[in-house]
């Protein structure tokens, strides 16, 4: 028998509800310094990449992600063993982030967020998610990733879906 798609809840990106799986990056007015002789706002050490092996560089890329249509299936979930992973809009869109706590070695039930046009995250390496979700239109983000030698991708796809209906804007 196979089993039936489970829909999913989109809750708010909060930093708290998303530190089990890496950051939040925003402006957050504790993490603020003026710098510049007062003229520049900094929002400092929002996250920290974090790459291992030898041979590995952080790089900075941008992806462009292809709207979703939606109901949208949760069919697989990627991590990345080296390196972690960070997602910041650059046009100011809202987007859907998917991701899910490891359970002995595979992704367990996936938790989705809506994510602000103003909020990046950073997945913290090894932590399960899914492939970039933009929403309404195409998006450009601004990738802060690992590059280098070594295997630094593993996937896994469910027995059975998982589906996210349309998101509230």
């Amino acid at each position: 028998m196979t089993p039936l798609p489970q829909n999913l809840i989109i809750r708010s990106l909060t930093a708290e509800a998303f530190a089990p799986f890496g950051d939040v990056i925003e402006a957050r007015p504790e993490t603020m310094r003026l710098i510049n002789g007062g003229t520049t706002e900094r929002f400092h050490a929002l996250a920290t990449p974090d790459v291992v092996g030898d041979g590995a560089r952080v790089i900075i890329n941008i992806f462009r992600g292809q709207p979703r249509s939606f109901p949208y299936e949760i069919g697989m979930m990627e991590r990345h063993p080296l390196g972690s992973q960070s997602f910041s809009p650059l046009n100011g869109r809202p987007y859907l982030v998917a991701v899910s706590p490891d359970e002995s070695g595979k992704p367990g039930k996936p938790q989705a967020f809506l994510a602000r046009g103003d909020q990046g995250v950073n997945y913290h390496r090894n932590t399960w998610h899914h492939p970039l979700i933009a929403v309404g239109e195409v998006s450009d983000f601004l990738i802060v990733d690992r590059d280098g030698p070594g295997h630094n991708l593993e996937e896994f796809f469910f027995d059975a879906p998982f589906t996210i209906l349309e998101p509230s804007l």
